[in-house]
């Protein structure tokens, strides 16, 4: 991508802890951009329409625009997203340096976007409510807790002030959104002091107090 970016617009949610992830990363490296919120339940959810779905087939945030060299150029899932802006705009670093502890961070961001915060995605509650007849916040504290119990274990190795060593890094990132909807949940955070350690660190920061869920233009004061 040589041509200079023009504008850059997130579509997001203000709970949705993918989007969350991406703000993170848009504050920490001090990216400019426009948002555009898309509620995920008024109306059976706007990630439906389909002026979204041709945006986003996948019909989920976050998805990234940017306009580039008279083109829009569309990115969706928070990783892909903030891979991307880790390549565009290299300063402040999300990845650290050293190339095993980069399979650490990333190893770590993984751990909860693949085997914990799907487990507990408002699509993923409502089958196993609707469908199998299941308990969907039980459902759900049984995985986040089981997900950031491994976490913790796994960065126990390489933690400092932060998740890996004393810099942010994307391991953090998402980190912070998890713990969020742990509390939402009722998991137990007792056992996961390092974890809500590093929470603490991370939230004295400007970057990720701007791109807190509750301080968010589109948040509502039921959590609807």
């Amino acid at each position: 991508m040589s041509a200079a970016i023009q504008g850059i617009t997130l579509y997001g949610y203000w709970r949705s802890s993918c989007s969350w992830r991406v703000r993170i990363a848009l504050a920490h490296k001090g990216i400019e951009h426009a948002y555009r919120p898309v509620n995920l339940v008024r109306d059976g959810g706007e990630q439906l329409r389909d002026d979204y779905r041709a945006r986003n087939p996948m019909a989920q945030v976050p998805l990234l625009e940017l306009e580039q060299g008279g083109a829009v150029r569309r990115v969706s899932q928070s990783v892909a997203i903030i891979e991307l802006l880790e390549e565009l705009f290299p300063s402040p670093a999300l990845l650290p340096a050293d190339p095993y502890l980069r399979a650490r961070a990333r190893q770590l961001a993984e751990m909860i976007n693949s085997g914990t915060q799907p487990m507990q995605n408002t699509a993923t509650l409502k089958y196993v409510q609707n469908e199998l007849g299941g308990d969907q916040r039980a459902f759900a504290r049984r995985f986040i807790g089981s997900g950031l119990a491994a976490f913790q274990v796994a960065a126990g190795e390489h933690a400092g002030r932060f998740c890996v060593g004393d810099e942010v890094t994307v391991a953090d990132v998402f980190l912070v959104p998890q713990l969020y909807n742990a509390r939402r949940y009722e998991v137990d955070l007792t056992p996961l002091s390092t974890l809500t350690r590093i929470e603490a660190a991370c939230m004295a920061l400007p970057a990720f107090q701007a791109a807190h869920a509750d301080r968010q233009a589109d948040a509502v004061p039921d959590g609807a």
